[in-house]
């Protein structure tokens, strides 16, 4: 499955519509970014359940401010709307598989449980 890009106007309706998607910020000056590049490609090409998408830093500048992207590429996963993974770094192919392999072991009731505690935790 091709990646998809992702611009402010599109970027909720994916993450709302789509069940697991992996986020890519990257910009086209940044070299471990080019080196990601062909890593989350085959990772699309191999996980076709799951939505690939890529955020040009540089063209979607508020999307890069919303989600605090200060270092490229940041890889970000996101499962039944909730973000469970927000790191930088570019990764390699191993490492990419063996993250989408914890990803989809997760118990996403468990993981709002836990962050619903969280929450009300900080607001006391």
């Amino acid at each position: 499955m091709p990646t998809v890009e992702l611009t402010k106007d599109n970027f909720a309706e994916t993450l709302k519509d789509n069940e697991f998607v992996l986020i890519d910020f990257w910009a086209e000056w940044c070299g471990p970014c080019r080196q990601f590049a062909p890593v989350f490609e085959k990772s699309a090409d191999k996980h076709t359940d799951i939505v690939h998408a890529k955020v040009d830093t540089e063209a979607q500048r508020e999307l890069a401010f919303e989600f605090k992207i200060q270092s490229i590429p940041t890889l970000m996963i996101v499962r039944d709307a909730t973000i469970i993974y927000n790191e930088p770094g570019a990764l390699p192919s191993e490492a990419l598989e063996s993250l989408i392999t914890q990803a989809r072991e997760l118990d996403m009731d468990e993981v709002r449980e836990k962050l619903t505690e969280q929450e009300a935790g900080s607001q006391q």
